[in-house]
């Protein structure tokens, strides 16, 4: 209900009168209001936090085992005019030169009906009886099956193998000329090697691949290399290894050959070495993402003393105990271990001003080239001598801070949400009751209104009645 004030029977505008005791009791609502932003934008910060350590986590965790410590690469020289293969390398190749000769690719099976019974029009009935099956087989899967109407035609027979999904393409090839065209099957298998040959069955169709025959494009055929050199004299072996495919995964352990070309004569020499380069990389990475998360909390846990301003993070002890813990973990002294025990001495520099870390690379370098393994230690879990290094520490208490039930940092969320909630509630009803009382206030200055007009009409007829009053 609107109530307006219209007499201002005795000069005063009650409106604004209203409006002031309302701004008054809003001044609770207002702090409240304040109190919830201030909550939702520490929320959200404490997000952006967590997601950069998650960040580092991810980074640690690349420098958590030996597997995923360590770093190979792999270089391939040929002195043929196309080199026969290329080649891609994991953690866990060990370092070494192989010679391979690719003597064969692998190919896949294709071929095509007899030219003998070729049609005009990929329209014409291919099934003389009231209806046929054509059956094929690949390698030594089930036999597959094709049922076919006595109006089916070339196209019906091609698209109805492909709709089999069966490892078969199915198309169709004019091998005639525009006069007088030869229309052919032609059955492609989706994979290369033997194993993968297509083989028809049952052919009830004008085709009769059964019995005439087919042409083959192209045979079914593994791929086959050869693993070292035989030279009789030297007393060395060359080991031949066949494959259905062109890439080969499962021949040296960690690497993948991907196979290109043909040259019996000329081996390839791969050589895989040890990547320092890619582990210096991976932990400048994870200081950063270490720096990155320091940062952060430094850019909100300011305070400055002349203009009282201060970060967000103020007073918020969950920052500092997130720095404490994550800053525990990179320096810690790791026990068990003899030539590296702490970053310090691999070239990680804690930077007095504001707590980053400064790599000295350098140093980093050094320890890298004369002793890998020892930096690699002073990262990783050990299960053989039991020790938890930098990566894994870190990575344990970034789960601790995350954990649904225990962590800190997700307890404090938590908090903060039902904070947001009933901070939201709180404010919901006290706007209803604001709302209430401005009425109530509305309708009292209204009828206080209302009475000193009635009132000074009262007022004005004593003196009209009286005249030496006025007088």
């Amino acid at each position: 209900m609107n109530i307006s004030f219209g007499g201002l029977g005795n000069g005063v505008d009650f409106g604004p009168v209203v409006d002031a005791l309302v701004q008054a009791e809003r001044i609770p609502i207002d702090d409240l209001t304040q109190k919830k932003l201030q909550a939702q934008k520490k929320l959200t910060d404490l997000g952006l936090l967590g997601g950069k350590l998650l960040n580092l986590q991810g980074l640690a965790s690349s420098l958590r085992t030996q597997v995923s410590f360590n770093k190979n690469q792999v270089n391939v020289t040929s002195p043929s005019a196309q080199t026969p293969l290329s080649a891609s390398v994991s953690s866990t190749a060990a370092p070494g030169t192989y010679q391979v000769t690719v003597n064969q690719l692998a190919s896949a099976h294709q071929i095509i009906s007899k030219a003998s019974t070729a049609v005009s029009s990929t329209d014409t009935d291919i099934v003389s009886g009231a209806s046929g099956t054509f059956q094929f087989q690949v390698g030594s899967g089930s036999v597959q099956t094709v049922n076919l109407e006595a109006t089916s035609t070339l196209e019906d027979l091609r698209a109805a193998i492909n709709d089999l999904g069966a490892g078969v393409s199915a198309s169709i090839l004019n091998t005639g000329d525009e006069g007088t065209p030869e229309f052919r099957l032609v059955l492609s298998s989706n994979e290369t090697g033997l194993n993968h040959a297509i083989s028809i069955v049952t052919d009830d169709t004008t085709l009769d691949t059964v019995t005439s025959g087919v042409d083959t494009f192209q045979a079914a055929q593994d791929s086959e290399v050869v693993l070292g050199v035989t030279d009789v004299g030297a007393g060395t072996t060359g080991i031949t290894i066949n494959r259905s495919s062109n890439t080969l995964t499962d021949v040296l352990a960690g690497l993948t050959l991907n196979l290109q070309a043909v040259d019996a004569s000329n081996p390839v020499t791969i050589s895989v070495t040890q990547d320092n380069g890619a582990v210096k990389e991976a932990i400048s990475d994870f200081v950063k993402g270490y720096n990155e998360v320091v940062t952060f909390v430094n850019e909100r846990t300011f305070y400055n003393t002349e203009t009282k301003e201060r970060g967000i993070f103020v007073g918020e002890g969950l920052a500092r105990n997130v720095l404490d813990r994550v800053r525990e973990s990179v320096f810690s002294q790791i026990s068990g271990l003899t030539t590296y025990t702490g970053a310090s001495q691999i070239g990680f520099e804690t930077q007095t001003t504001d707590g980053t870390i400064k790599l000295n690379e350098a140093t980093l370098d050094s320890a890298l080239s004369t002793n890998f393994s020892a930096v690699r230690d002073l990262f990783v879990k050990n299960v053989t001598t039991g020790t938890n290094g930098i990566a894994e520490l870190v990575v344990n208490a970034i789960d601790g801070l995350d954990d649904i039930d225990t962590g800190s940092l997700i307890r404090r969320q938590n908090s903060l949400t039902k904070q947001v909630k009933d901070i939201t509630n709180q404010i919901s009803v006290k706007e209803d009751a604001l709302a209430r009382f401005e009425q109530q206030q509305r309708l009292k200055f209204a009828n206080l209104d209302g009475l000193l007009a009635k009132l000074q009409s009262q007022l004005t007829q004593l003196q009209n009645g009286f005249p030496s009053i006025n007088g």
